[in-house]
Formats: C-alpha cells, structure tokens, sequence
C-alpha cells in the first residue's frame, strides 16, 4: 500500500520547498512539488530529507564494532537510526592482521540484521597499510600492503569491504590501488605524507577518495600542497571530512566546501573506552592525538548549518555525497527508485524528529 509524507521542507533537490514522497515495498515511488496528495502524513514545518550516510564509523558509545558482537552490532544499528542514519560503513582500523578475519565475519553476519536499524552496507578498513601521519593508529601494527592478504580478504566475503583507507607510501608501485579498484573497492588515500605528485600518481592508478580532509596529513603549503591541495584540485577525488567542530575548524570548512561540490561528511564515530576522554564532540589519547569523533551525522549537519554551510549543501554532503563515493546508488536522495530512508528535521534546531528505514517509520529512544 502506498504512503505519502508531505512537508513545508523538501530537501533536496535546492532549497527546502513545500513537496511529497510516496512510498511503496519500501522504496520512493513519487515525488512532487506544491500540495500534496489528499490522505497525506503532514509532517507540517519538519524539514524532510534522506535518512543519513556514514562511510566512517568504527563505534557508538562504548561499543567498538572492532569487538562488537551480534547484540553489539544491532545496538549499534539501531542507535545510529534514531539519530537519522539510513545506512553505514563499519570502519576497523589497524589491527594484526590475524584479526581482521574474524572481525569481518561478524560484520558479514550483522548485514543480515532486521528492520527499525541503519543498515550495514559494508566495511571500511582504515588501515593497517597506512604511512607518515599516523595519528591514533599504533605504529607497531602499521606496515606495507600484503597483496596476497587483501585478495584473500576480497574473496572470503565478496563485496564486503566497499572501502580501503591506504598511504601511497606504503603501496609500492601502487599494486594494491590497481588491485583494489578493479574489484570494485573504493580506494581511499589517508594517514599519508602523500606529495600532491604522490596523490596524482594514485588517483591515476585507480584512488577516487581522500579520507577526513586535513586530518591524517601534511598540512597544505603554498609549495607543497600535498594531499589536501591534491583533494581540492583533482576532480577524481573526493574529499570526506570531519564536521564535529573539533577535528576541523569552521573556517578550513567554509574553505572545503567552497571549492569542492561533492564533499562528502563522515562522523569517524568512535567508541569511547578505556584510555579514551571524551570532550568537544571528539575523543582523545591521554597524550592529546585525536582518536575520532564522538558527534554523529545528525551533529555534523548542525555544526555545518552553523558554520555558515547552507541547510542544501549540509543535508547533501551527509546523504547523496556519501552515497555517491560508496558506489550507493539507491539511497541518499529523495528520487523515484531510491531506498525509502527518510528524516523529518527540526527546522530550527535540525534535531531528528522522525525516522523512515525502508518506509517504516521506527520508535525512538537514543541512548547516547
């Protein structure tokens, strides 16, 4: 049977706008402008928008999907719902890799998960073939590309790693890129010291991603621009970025989306555990490194919207782009055929109202 949603706030296409959604088995299948349909769920003056994309979350509160078992992984699902999140990449980052198998099994089981949760649409490993700019991964774990590893890695769960954060450094010749991207894996350049030649030299070989803008790099000179100038300059690759406010200072924001329309907001979630404090949206080492982002999508698109991004690039920079970058074409976009993920925000807030995962609205109760 079909629904229909109306608001005073359709977002996107542009700037809100009075509009509808129908919705049928879970899917969108009108779309209009101007009055709705008689019969309609009038969400009045909520702002209706894609339910969120997340390409980088390790964790929500003290679950670590690293260690997480299935009631972790459901919980985990289900929480990132109600705070407007349609569907996620678990991110494991650098760890031995004799545990990477199990870790992966888990997230293959957690794919099956049921509904009224964010759906696990793969796995993102951040590592651990990463270079110069370390950050919060451990150095005695870090090391060059194993292409024997990851090609069996691919095989045991095919089209479950959707992404491959990696340093060109640690890539010689840049066989692991070439071997990653022909099996359909988003390669992501991040923790590198990467040159802007470096960076060129990878995109050419297959990289299309450059993973949370101005984190996990050399900072761009006017000589040497490096990754950061190579993100904003080449058009084959898409930068991601970290809006807690924390990782990313408003005006370095500002800046990024200016030059670049297709950039893409991660949350780079993580679970706050022991050795871990948690402030200003982030989490910390004892030692002062940044371990990652406590704020999720439904903070980053406030903290955006308050940065001075418009309410159009902030909703699309956490929906379509993310989605675009994942290889997700049925989600992220409020379009005929599109999966039926859908958030009514709070127009003067942005605060999540209600949620819509495959067109069933679910109860909330966050717990963070």
């Amino acid at each position: 049977m079909t629904a229909v949603i109306a608001s005073e706030g359709l977002c996107p296409p542009g700037v809100p706008a009075p509009g509808w959604i129908a919705i049928d088995g879970g899917d969108i299948v009108d779309v209009g402008t101007g009055t709705a349909p008689s019969g309609a769920a009038d969400v009045g003056d909520a702002l209706l928008a894609p339910a969120f994309v997340d390409v980088q979350c390790n964790g929500v509160g003290e679950i670590d999907l690293a260690a997480a078992d299935a009631t972790g992984w459901q919980m985990v699902a289900t929480e990132l719902a109600h705070h407007g999140v349609g569907s996620f990449l678990a991110t494991f980052v650098t760890a031995p890799l004799d545990r990477y198998p199990a870790m992966l099994d888990e997230a293959a089981g957690a794919q099956t998960s049921g509904d009224g949760r964010a759906a696990l649409v793969g796995v993102h490993l951040e590592g651990p073939f990463l270079g110069g700019a370390l950050g919060a991964h451990d150095p005695a774990l870090v090391h060059a590309v194993d292409a024997a590893w990851l090609q069996v890695t691919l095989e045991r769960h095919p089209g479950l790693v959707r992404m491959v954060t990696l340093a060109p450094e640690a890539d010689p010749g840049l066989l692991a890129i070439r071997l990653l991207a022909s099996a359909g894996v988003v390669v992501a350049l991040g923790h590198t010291s990467a040159t802007y030649e470096d960076a060129l030299a990878a995109a050419d070989a297959g990289a299309s991603v450059v993973t949370h803008l101005f984190n996990g790099m050399t900072p761009f000179h006017h000589r040497a621009p490096g990754l950061v100038g190579a993100a904003l300059d080449d058009d084959r690759l898409t930068p991601t970025v970290i809006a807690d406010l924390a990782h990313v200072h408003p005006a370095a924001l500002r800046l990024a989306f200016a030059r670049e329309p297709r950039i893409a907001v991660v949350s780079d979630a993580v679970a706050v555990v022991d050795g871990l404090d948690a402030r200003d949206g982030a989490a910390w080492l004892a030692d002062g490194t940044m371990a990652g982002a406590t704020t999720l999508l439904d903070g980053a698109i406030r903290n955006l919207v308050a940065s001075g991004i418009s309410i159009e690039r902030a909703v699309g920079a956490v929906t379509a782009a993310p989605a675009r970058l994942a290889g997700l074409g049925d989600r992220g976009e409020l379009r005929i055929g599109a999966r039926a993920d859908v958030v009514a925000l709070d127009p003067a807030t942005l605060a999540v109202r209600r949620v819509w995962i495959g067109g069933a609205e679910i109860a909330r109760s966050p717990w963070t």
